[in-house]
């Protein structure tokens, strides 16, 4: 029986490189999967899966008004599963439609991505996952600061940490670092390793 699957953790984690090894792993087999992301994603241009150890490949983009299970429902030849990045960015309704490729086409899916954003608010994809998810597993890294675990998100300019701004905000290691709780509300700015050096 297909289970919709929900996979989270900060940046830097390893989500992407995970979902591109399930999707190599089903394919070796000889078992079709597609692979979706968000189309806000724009790191590497719209529909691309990239980890940072330089792995890509491409993806159907998922926007707000896209109609993910009438996509599925339409392929000529049924998955074996369906891999989602970038979930945070999903809407309720897409979550919704990948509830029901689920439970009305009996495809696994297996949605990957952040669970909270730089002001440690659920993003609205990650909220409704953890509703609907059947299985939900978190994909866990250390802190950029300590070797204690990284559980939030951490937004830097020039240096130092911002706390308030618009949820999306499309970047990588130069504008985003995984840290512990504690971390979060007291980084150790560069000007305090400079200090320790």
């Amino acid at each position: 029986m297909a289970q919709l699957y929900y996979r989270y953790g900060t940046m830097n984690s390893g989500k992407s490189i995970e979902i591109l090894k399930v999707a190599y792993n089903y394919e070796e087999q000889g078992k079709p999967v597609v692979l979706l992301t968000s189309a806000l994603d724009t790191r590497d241009g719209i529909g691309w899966v990239s980890s940072r150890i330089g792995l890509k490949r491409q993806a159907k983009p998922i926007s707000s008004d896209t109609d993910i299970f009438g996509y599925i429902e339409n392929l000529p030849d049924k998955p074996f599963c369906v891999l989602v990045d970038e979930c945070q960015f999903l809407t309720k309704d897409n979550v919704f439609d990948l509830a029901r490729v689920v439970d009305e086409l009996d495809v696994p899916v297996m949605a990957f991505g952040l669970k909270n954003d730089f002001r440690n608010h659920l993003f609205e994809g990650s909220r409704e996952l953890l509703l609907l998810a059947d299985k939900i597993e978190e994909i866990k890294t250390i802190c950029q600061y300590c070797s204690k675990k990284a559980t939030m998100v951490l937004r830097m300019k020039d240096g130092q940490p911002v706390y308030e701004g618009q949820q999306v905000q499309i970047g990588g290691n130069e504008t985003y670092v995984s840290v512990c709780r504690k971390h979060y509300y007291h980084p150790q700015l560069e000007s305090e390793k400079n200090q320790d050096e």
